[in-house]
């Protein structure tokens, strides 16, 4: 009797499903590309997003800036954001484009759904746990009234039974 490895460890067999994730992957182009040419970059990369089964959320061209240090003799490019949903494996193929275009000089791609998990859950947290400040306040009146109601005058007399005592030593001498 043959059993399978699977079912002696307590596994069931895992199903082939690609998960889609939500990536940001910033590239910058060098500063020597035309603006028609970068849009068509941006075009080809988003066109191997879609093809790949995936979507991209936006694009944002955050313009030329200065480069932090010099990158492949450049001091400034233009900077590209693309947000992209999709599955890992996808992303690889991405990567790998961009490495070979001559046009990007860097890149960097960063998984957000993760940060995304955890940006709400803290704002659950925050939520859940109200601030002092913004819990209701006592009405100014209601607590002027309770206060008019309880004796003021017996809290006021030991004290001035105690500058009294103060002074008439004072005098005394």
């Amino acid at each position: 009797m043959e059993v399978s490895t699977e079912t002696v460890r307590g596994r069931t067999p895992q199903k082939e499903v690609e998960m889609n994730r939500t990536y940001e992957i910033m590239f910058i182009v060098r500063p020597d590309v035309e603006e028609a040419e970068l849009d068509k970059l941006i075009e080809t990369f988003s066109g191997h997003v879609t093809t790949g089964d995936g979507t991209v959320k936006s694009v944002e061209k955050m313009g030329r800036r200065r480069l932090a240090y010099t990158v492949k003799k450049f001091n400034d490019g233009f900077y590209v954001l693309l947000i992209v949903e999709s599955p890992a494996s996808l992303i690889s193929e991405i990567e790998r484009r961009l490495r070979v275009s001559e046009q990007v000089i860097k890149f960097i791609t960063v998984r957000m759904d993760e940060e995304d998990k955890r940006v709400a859950k803290i704002k659950a947290h925050r939520d859940a746990h109200v601030k002092r400040s913004a819990q209701p306040q006592v009405n100014v009146e209601a607590a002027a009234a309770e206060t008019a109601e309880a004796p003021v005058v017996a809290a006021s007399e030991p004290v001035e039974q105690v500058a009294e005592a103060e002074v008439e030593p004072a005098v005394a001498s």
